[in-house]
């Protein structure tokens, strides 16, 4: 007979329920796992630090007493900040990466439902990933029309499941249904250019990071970065506008002040205060077409710019923000 793993967490808050009768009372969501008429765990791992062990040692003597088939195993670990994602997943990972599995033999479930929201991630990712080779249980307390003394239900989740196929469905089409807005619509069998637009879609969608476009003049550059621009806008993940200049008509000071703006008597002529194309793409994004004719020293504060999100307007010693997605 197979017999039924379980991995979690000691509940600091959920387990906890004192030392007398009255933690009978009160719902605990390990003892749950361990009182499913339908669901029999043979050995259950539960994670806790040292400052938990008390009440691991609690909770393990009542598992006994309600299932005694159950073995209750600790596993001691050192997680100073359970709600830093790189130390839980690091834990964690280490924790699957050395244990032994034997799917032949046993079915594996990780209890979801203790733990902070952070561990429960990792757990899914490392379920995800088949790092364990285990299924989802989340426990939940009885509800009001339950009979007396309920102890609760569980729920299985497999991420194999089939039943789970239509939310990859659903996502595949909106990825083509995004390809076909960066596309116009306009299907092509051309290879290259099909790579091209499933590249700009994981890069642009995923990623703040400045955008090189290459091609010859008339090549559709501007529309691209345009299309690029309302992909995201759609997405929530632009609040700015759409900003675009063709650096070729930027000579001098011109190109300084186009960009970064100036203050008022920055240079002859200069009457009043310019805010700059960088200041007014601000939540946006700036479509600098033809960026490579820009001077040396427009393309070093445009470069700090950039990485900083801050820059000094030209004729001025206070420095201004602006954070925007470049594309050039």
């Amino acid at each position: 007979m197979r017999k039924t793993v379980a991995f979690g967490f000691v509940g600091t808050v959920l387990d906890y329920a004192g030392r007398g009768s009255q933690r009978w009372e009160k719902w605990r969501p390990t003892l749950c796992l361990c009182q499913q008429e339908t669901l029999v765990v043979h050995r259950l791992e539960l994670l806790y630090d040292a400052r938990s062990r008390s009440l691991f040692e609690g909770l393990k003597k009542d598992i006994a007493s309600v299932s005694p088939e159950t073995e209750v195993v600790g596993v001691e670990i050192a997680i100073r900040n359970p709600w830093d994602f790189e130390e839980v997943y690091a834990c964690l990972h280490d924790f699957a990466r050395s244990h032994t599995f034997h799917p032949e033999d046993e079915d594996y479930l990780i209890h979801i439902t203790t733990g902070t929201h952070v561990a429960q991630i990792c757990w899914f990712l490392l379920a995800e990933a088949r790092y364990l080779p285990a299924r989802l249980a989340q426990t939940s307390p009885p509800r009001k029309k339950d009979k007396p003394h309920s102890t609760g239900d569980v729920t299985i989740i497999d991420l194999d499941l089939s039943r789970y196929n239509d939310i990859a469905t659903r996502f595949a089409q909106e990825r083509e249904e995004t390809l076909n807005f960066l596309k116009s619509g306009i299907a092509t069998r051309n290879p290259c250019f099909n790579r091209m637009i499933e590249q700009i879609e994981r890069v642009a969608i995923r990623s703040r990071s400045p955008i090189l476009l290459n091609g010859p003049t008339g090549a559709g550059k501007s529309f691209l970065a345009r299309r690029i621009y309302e992909l995201k806008l759609a997405r929530h993940q632009f609040s700015g506008p759409f900003v675009e200049v063709n650096c070729a008509t930027l000579r001098g000071d011109t190109a300084m002040s186009a960009l970064f703006g100036h203050v008022k008597g920055a240079f002859t002529g200069a009457r009043e205060e310019r805010a700059g194309l960088l200041r007014s793409a601000d939540g946006g994004m700036l479509f600098l077409d033809e960026v490579g004719e820009l001077g040396a020293d427009e393309q070093a504060m445009l470069l700090k710019a950039i990485e900083e999100k801050r820059f000094y307007p030209f004729g001025s010693d206070q420095q201004v923000s602006s954070d925007f997605q470049l594309i050039a």
